[in-house]
């Protein structure tokens, strides 16, 4: 009898080690996805310029000195602020567009990741399962010949 109880906890242990390692594997395939998001958004906010940093105080300072002093002038600027802020839109358009184009193939790359992670761990647990079927039938047959021989011991006494 302690031997059946010895291969019942045998197959309890390798149950719960399974379980441990597929949760193991799922949370690293999200810690991957993680990093991956992680690393995209650190792309784009590299990617993506700072137009305040161009900008002190001072520059402020000196256009509003200037207004007063020629009134021509500040028309022209005015359009020559607006090709300017024009420029800035079109060259901000397209690096938010690259840097969305980058993030898309770096989703598509993780997603990739993850499928193949998934088939591997989906290949893993057949195979598991697979060999915890071939030691319950062989723990069976050996419970079979230990009952045998103890009916035999049994009948001779």
């Amino acid at each position: 009898m302690d031997r059946i109880q010895e291969l019942i906890d045998l197959l309890k242990d390798n149950k719960k080690e399974e379980r441990s390692n597929v949760l193991l594997w799922i949370l690293g395939v999200v810690g991957a996805i993680c990093a991956l998001a992680g690393l995209a958004y650190a792309v784009y906010r590299y990617l993506t310029p700072n137009y305040l940093e161009n900008y002190t105080d001072d520059d402020f300072e000196d256009d509003f000195d200037s207004y007063f002093e020629d009134e021509d002038e500040p028309a022209a600027s005015g359009k020559n602020v607006k090709e300017a802020v024009k420029e800035a839109a079109a060259e901000a358009k397209e690096n938010i567009t690259e840097a969305a184009a980058e993030v898309k193939e770096a989703l598509t790359e993780a997603k990739e990741v993850v499928t193949e992670a998934a088939a591997d761990i989906k290949e893993d647990v057949a195979e598991a399962a697979a060999e915890i079927k071939e030691d319950v039938a062989e723990a069976a047959a050996n419970i079979k010949e230990d009952v045998a021989e103890a009916v035999a011991e049994a009948k001779e006494e």
